[in-house]
């Protein structure tokens, strides 16, 4: 296969350099409808590629929360089965989506004060 009919095979071209990651999401439209559940494949700042577990329409405009991002909407620019692209309304920056969310909350509140150590490695009482 060439490299004119992959291209045309997976929808526009895409400008952006992509992640690929696995990220569970849900989907919806803008004015709540649910659209189900969907593993993000690939993120750009300007779209992202999903696996979804139905089909959803190319051309619709769809709202998705991303770990790390929040809210994202976007129009899906295709649409192959259970596959989408969805091109994003506005850029996001995707390394959000790569931080562990609440990494540092989660640090302190997990382990007890007791069980913290000072900077010399002394146990606290």
């Amino acid at each position: 296969m060439d490299d004119e009919q992959d291209i045309s095979g997976r929808g526009p071209a895409r400008a952006a350099p992509r992640d690929s990651l696995f990220l569970l999401t849900t989907l919806s439209t803008p004015e709540g409808a649910p659209l189900g559940k969907a593993r993000v494949r690939n993120l750009s700042a300007t779209g992202l590629m999903a696996d979804c577990e139905r089909a959803v329409p190319a051309g619709i405009q769809i709202i998705c929360d991303l770990r790390g991002v929040g809210k994202v909407t976007g129009m899906v620019a295709w649409s192959r089965e259970d596959k989408i692209g969805l091109a994003f309304d506005e850029p996001i920056d995707p390394q959000l989506a790569r931080k562990p969310v609440g990494a540092a909350a989660t640090q302190h509140t997990l382990v007890p004060d007791y069980l913290r150590t000072t900077q010399h490695g002394i146990k606290r009482r």
